[in-house]
């Protein structure tokens, strides 16, 4: 069969447009699949951070992170880490900081292109000996104290989601202002079995919303903390507690990867 001049022309035609086309939906499918997202970070004074080699608290690291991600577009957020707080500061109703989560969650839910998520870590302050509020806070109540925010949000904001994060390791002397030593590191690791039955829990009676964040910060502390964390003066000689510039940049990377893991 001889092809024309003008069958050529039409034939060229045609797979120009189909590869055109091909072009189109795999940019489309990429657009598709990107994700914009609003967090809320809920946290003690490791969240609020006093900064990182920028200046910058972890949840910025996070979100840095994250917009390296090809599945992120775009992201806002906003960081409510307050220094020196327990889950009962936190809880609806009694807790002093749960308005600022409605206040923050609630401008961030009007973005309706937007992914709410909430990334929580509390439990250092939980577990001291004395000082912080409630503390010390039995690992039942832990779970209990948690479950009740979480539920909270949950019923709040449909659609939104929860990643909690582990804990980190502090030293066995810790004891600035308020009291923690090895007491409170044992009652701290006794909070994440509590974590991950509460998440277990959650995937049972609300499927998809509520995920396991970091878990390997904890171990990764503690190996490393020389390296990562601050030297403090305490009534016990020199602790560990918070990240150093060095570990805060480590910590929001771990919680990003997490975040990236369990919601994109």
């Amino acid at each position: 069969m001889q092809i024309t001049p003008r069958v050529s022309k039409s034939l060229n035609y045609i797979l120009q447009t189909k590869v055109i086309a091909v072009i189109i939906f795999f940019v489309t499918i990429g657009e598709v699949n990107a994700q914009n997202l609003a967090i809320v970070f809920i946290g003690n004074s490791i969240t609020q951070g006093k900064g990182g080699p920028d200046g910058f608290p972890p949840p910025t690291y996070t979100v840095n992170y994250l917009k390296e991600q090809k599945e992120v577009q775009d992201i806002i957020f906003a960081n409510l880490g307050k220094s020196g707080s327990t889950t009962l500061d936190w809880l609806p109703g009694s807790g002093k900081y749960f308005m600022k989560v409605i206040e923050a969650a609630d401008t961030l839910f009007l973005k309706k292109d937007h992914q709410l998520v909430f990334s929580m870590k509390l439990g250092t302050n939980d577990s001291a000996i004395q000082g912080p509020n409630g503390a010390p806070v039995s690992k039942e109540n832990y779970q209990k104290n948690m479950k009740t925010i979480i539920s909270e949000v949950l019923r709040r904001y449909p659609g939104s989601k929860v990643i909690v994060h582990h804990p980190i390791w502090y030293s066995p002397n810790t004891y600035n202002s308020s009291k923690y030593l090895a007491e409170g590191l044992k009652r701290l690791e006794s909070y994440i079995p509590q974590i991950d039955q509460m998440i277990s829990d959650y995937q049972i009676s609300d499927p998809g919303r509520v995920f396991k964040g970091d878990t390997k910060a904890f171990k990764y502390f503690k190996k490393h903390y020389l390296k990562l964390l601050k030297p403090e003066k305490g009534q016990q000689g020199t602790f560990y507690l918070h990240p150093n510039e060095e570990g805060t940049v480590v910590l929001g990377n771990y919680w990003g990867k997490a975040i990236e893991k369990r919601i994109l």
